[in-house]
């Protein structure tokens, strides 16, 4: 008597692999064997540059938000320091968009921490 495989479950297991595996290139997308390895390898990059993805973004936001301060005659870091000094939680995501989409209210926010230096310095 021959042994049990559960031959349906293997095979919907490696349909499933080269499914995912469909667009790489060669025996990468064609034999199970080399499939496996090229998916969970992928899966590998899938999970690690989610997670640089954030990163990427932020650097972004900072060069974005750095460019339209500047134009203003401040630096980057300054304006953050001003920004806390002046008790306004905005992370750089809005910061950046204000920065693109609203001129003028983020113009606001520059003077609002140039005031907020401008005391904290005084205050010294």
């Amino acid at each position: 008597m021959p042994r049990a495989t559960n031959s349906p479950a293997s095979r919907a297991r490696r349909k499933r692999t080269l499914l995912r595996a469909k667009g790489f290139r060669g025996f990468r997308s064609k034999l199970f064997r080399y499939a496996k390895d090229a998916v969970r390898k992928a899966m590998t990059y899938e999970y690690r540059d989610r997670k640089r993805r954030k990163g990427q973004f932020r650097r972004l936001w900072t060069q974005r938000i750095n460019a339209a301060v500047r134009a203003e005659g401040m630096t980057y870091s300054r304006f953050i320091e001003g920004l806390k000094a002046a008790n306004i939680e905005a992370d750089r995501k809005i910061l950046s968009d204000l920065a693109i989409t609203d001129a003028p209210a983020f113009s606001a926010l520059i003077a609002k921490a140039k005031q907020a230096l401008e005391a904290k310095a005084a205050s010294a």
